[in-house]
């Protein structure tokens, strides 16, 4: 198998066009490759410098998970935190996580940020929406948010071989009318819902506004972290 390490977008381009199968850090696609076989050729974002972005408001697909510090909101740092082992998020990559992984650990982070993503394709490099990227599983070469004025993230204790913990994430964003909105994203098993809500001082306002969202059908175990989640975000300050 050719590795290919494009070094602009014209390259990562022409390397797609080629059928260069986009891999990250390899830990998911590599078990498979064994058994399945090695594509002919394969390409990493590694050294694209648009994929390994970190910012305050932007993080590149190709960036370990270990990587991921404290420039980030911290709803994006803990999930990334707490993605498999410390060996695994020295390889594992946030566009492998987000697109090749049916766990996606990071993509409620990524919700609840109101996260819009730039993908790469044969004919360029354009920004699109999670939900796309997800079910079309494009070519992720980084994330750009605006900054929360808090995020918290909470990920249930799993079972070796079990189902997947249940993930909570929220954040608490400005509105240019000076209000705020509760933007909640949940992992229930495989499938991540979301909710949003205008931020009250009495949580059980914002609460019975994000259960008429999709987040009202989440079993009732779920729903209590939720409760749990929101009550603690609500009760930090968030500023003048």
């Amino acid at each position: 198998m050719l590795l290919r390490l494009p070094t602009s977008l014209s390259e990562a381009q022409q390397c797609l066009a080629e059928g260069a199968v986009p891999v990250g850090g390899a830990t998911l696609v590599w078990a498979l490759w064994q058994r399945d076989g090695f594509p002919e050729q394969a390409m990493s974002l590694r050294r694209l410098p648009e994929a390994n972005l970190i910012a305050r408001e932007a993080l590149g697909a190709a960036v370990l998970l270990h990587q991921v510090d404290d420039r980030l909101p911290e709803v994006l740092r803990r999930a990334a935190s707490t993605v498999g082992t410390g060996a695994v998020r020295r390889t594992a990559t946030v566009g492998g996580n987000i697109v090749g992984s049916t766990l996606r650990c990071l993509l409620p982070a990524a919700l609840v940020l109101n996260a819009r993503a730039t993908v790469l394709d044969r004919d360029g490099a354009y920004e699109t929406d999670l939900a796309e990227v997800v079910a079309k599983r494009h070519l992720l070469l980084g994330l750009r948010w605006n900054t929360p004025v808090t995020s918290g993230y909470h990920k249930a204790a799993g079972e070796p071989g079990g189902a997947p913990p249940l993930v909570v994430a929220t954040a608490v964003h400005a509105g240019a009318d000076g209000g705020h909105r509760v933007d909640v994203a949940v992992r229930d098993g495989y499938e991540v819902v979301s909710g949003s809500a205008p931020r009250h001082t009495e949580p059980e306002r914002v609460l019975r506004a994000l259960d008429r969202t999709d987040l009202g059908a989440l079993p009732p175990a779920a729903r209590e972290a939720v409760r749990r989640e929101v009550t603690d975000v609500l009760a930090r300050p968030t500023g003048p």
